[in-house]
């Protein structure tokens, strides 16, 4: 019997963090809903921050991101946004592992599409600001495999509200309890 419990504890221990660092960063829960656009600056005046947090605020550009499911993710100084809400420490901890980013000095800007697939707009400390119609026009040339998880999103939402409008399954009797086990 302790065999059996310190190997469960070995195993439940092994594995634990590998199941726990799969499903906490913000881009594991965006896969295949949005796609998330990651600018990692190295400050908050940075060129390249400020032009597509203004160009934001165009109702047109704005329009465009959300036609395409586009969420802004932007880290500046180690402090993460996403839209207009402050991230939590921790979370914008998450979302630099999560893109495994090796260390540079100037601005990073990344695509990462539905089905996870990561696309670097830019890698630079030149200053060069990115145009908003630059990350438009690559969410519209991304892969045919990207736009079949597009594609296959009607038909999960139409199972899905066939199932809300299912009637709820009658209760079933409790089982018996499970024997206990000899060793």
């Amino acid at each position: 019997m302790l065999v059996r419990s310190l190997t469960l504890a070995a195993l439940l221990a092994a594995v634990s963090p590998a199941f726990a660092a799969d499903n906490n960063g913000p881009l594991a829960q965006e896969l295949g809903k949005a796609r998330p656009l990651v600018i990692i600056a190295p400050s908050s005046a940075d060129p390249t921050l400020r032009a597509i947090t203004k160009a934001m605020e165009d109702p047109a550009t704005q329009a465009a991101f959300e036609e395409r499911n586009v969420v802004l993710y932007s880290v500046a100084q180690m402090m993460g946004k996403q839209g207009d809400k402050n991230l939590e420490q921790q979370t914008t901890m998450a979302l630099i592992r999560e893109l495994k980013l090796g260390a540079s000095k100037g601005t990073k800007v990344i695509l990462v599409g539905k089905d996870g697939e990561r696309h670097m707009l830019k890698d630079d400390d030149t200053g060069e600001v990115l145009d908003p119609q630059a990350i438009i026009k690559a969410v519209d040339d991304l892969p045919a495999s990207e736009k079949a998880i597009k594609a296959s999103e009607p038909a999960a939402a139409a199972a899905q509200e066939k199932t809300k409008d299912a009637k709820p399954a009658k209760p079933s009797k409790p089982s018996a309890p499970p024997k206990p086990l000899e060793d």
